[in-house]
């Protein structure tokens, strides 16, 4: 079985991070978003993936993902040339995935139970495609699948009056018969191929799709509150580590991953946070919910509930910084401040100075 992971997104609502990198590479408990993906496929024994790209996004996707050898993995990069929706990004695929079964997997969603479960389902046979489902709220903000036993009857976007609090997540199991699905269907209202109209072929030609309902958590990390959200879910799972140095006035209170040569001065961590390598701090206070990349430099400053990013210098921000998302290389100073919470989205190379 192949797999292929879309990244051909812009991710405008994640600007300014996004002007330079892609949306896939920003960092959820350090670790790029993408990068989860990639490891639950290989858990499940996908190898053979293909990473759907758009010219913008391809230069840092392969930059930061490579061949893949690092997981056991071999990634094919696959140009889709205009962002046309899923099932066109799908269809660009169809000669890398030939006449295999195959994961399709948003490479800017969260699933930390993975693939196992729809991809056993899809392996007992009988199902033309499995597509992962979660129980939401507010059915009326996704795709939502309406389900009879274990097949999906039909399938309805964002509709105004749901029959199911069923929304379609980021992940799906298919034969290579939605192919021709996808030569049946036409552009949607806003001028794309959806996958879900492909989807909806499948039922209509008489081809059984299955639900897999996901149980645990999911989140489509597209915006900066989701990113954050998805930062606290992840965090509370690391383990704890202490690979740096931390002196005698300082603590530690929960867990905390501290990363390769960092120093901890006259500091309090409070968990769960995760420090990158060669990072100092120093006479700050940093967590809960935190995660802090390699190389940046913290000094008289308190942070909160925030991602911040490699190379980053933040110094004398006597506010708290709280809900934050700053990029690399970005450095931020403050004054003596009133006490009030401070909340930045800074994209790569900011420099910010509050009063």
């Amino acid at each position: 079985m192949k797999a292929i992971i879309l990244c051909a997104g812009l991710g405008t609502r994640l600007r300014p991070l996004t002007f330079s990198t892609a949306k896939h590479l920003i960092p959820v408990a350090n670790k790029p978003v993408l990068f989860y993906c990639i490891e639950n496929l290989v858990a499940v024994g996908v190898h053979e993936i293909g990473m759907i790209v758009s010219k913008e996004s391809r230069g840092v996707i392969q930059n930061a993902v490579d061949d893949g050898q690092r997981w056991g993995a071999r990634v094919t990069y696959i140009e889709q040339p205009e962002p046309r929706g899923l099932a066109h990004a799908v269809q660009c695929a169809e000669s890398f995935i030939g006449a295999e079964s195959f994961v399709m997997y948003l490479g800017d969603n969260l699933l930390p139970e993975g693939m196992a479960g729809p991809v056993e389902r899809f392996q007992r046979g009988g199902a033309y495609a499995v597509v992962m489902l979660k129980a939401v709220d507010d059915p009326s903000r996704f795709g939502i699948a309406e389900i009879d036993g274990d097949r999906i009857t039909r399938l309805v976007e964002k509709p105004k009056q749901p029959r199911s609090n069923l929304a379609i997540v980021g992940g799906y199991v298919f034969k290579p018969e939605i192919f021709e699905s996808i030569r049946r269907i036409k552009p949607s209202w806003r001028n794309e191929y959806e996958i879900t109209d492909a989807i909806q072929n499948l039922i209509d030609r008489g081809l059984t799709v299955q639900p897999y309902v996901v149980t645990g958590w999911w989140k489509d990390a597209g915006k900066p509150e989701d990113i954050l959200e998805a930062n606290r879910v992840m965090l509370e799972q690391i383990r704890p580590a202490a690979l740096g140095r931390v002196d005698a006035h300082s603590t530690i209170e929960g867990t905390v991953s501290l990363g390769e040569g960092s120093e901890i001065i006259r500091s309090h961590l409070r968990g769960p946070a995760i420090i990158g390598s060669g990072v100092r701090i120093v006479d700050a206070q940093i967590g809960p919910f935190v995660s802090i990349g390699d190389r940046t430099h913290i000094t008289n400053s308190r942070i909160e509930n925030s991602v911040v990013m490699d190379d980053c210098a933040i110094r004398d921000l006597r506010q708290p910084l709280t809900d934050s998302l700053l990029g690399c290389k970005v450095q931020v100073t403050g004054s003596t401040g009133d006490g009030k919470t401070v909340r930045l989205l800074l994209g790569d190379l900011c420099e910010a100075a509050l009063p």
